[in-house]
């Protein structure tokens, strides 16, 4: 897991603010709720490192990690309420972030998921 972690973050460094990158660029299912033609991927940004995080593919991941850079996600991440675990430690980890700083670690749901994996 950890050579796993180190990977992507090297990845994200070396490709980091990578130009050209369009909404079509992403998986077919990432933008399911939504017109494609209407976002913008800079002024939609929170939008969609939030639909990454909730069903993206490793390829989503390499994109915004092109588009954004590790701490703008990081820092994204902070605001969203309902990242799952798995997904807050990962940010956490390779954005350096404390944990306590997210949101989703100081307001839990009331009503948990039935399937916690």
């Amino acid at each position: 897991m950890i050579f796993v972690s180190l990977y992507i973050f090297m990845f994200c460094i070396m490709e980091e603010n990578s130009v050209h990158i369009s909404v079509d660029d992403f998986s077919k299912h990432m933008f399911w709720d939504v017109n494609k033609a209407e976002i913008d991927l800079m002024r939609d940004r929170h939008y969609v490192v939030r639909q990454v995080f909730s069903c993206g593919l490793m390829n989503d991941w390499n994109l915004i990690c092109r588009l954004y850079g590790i701490q703008e996600i990081g820092e994204i991440a902070k605001q969203i309420r309902d990242l799952d675990p798995k997904s807050h430690a990962f940010i956490a980890l390779i954005a350096k972030i404390p944990e306590e700083d997210f949101l989703c670690y100081t307001t839990k749901q009331s009503t948990p998921q039935h399937w916690n994996f």
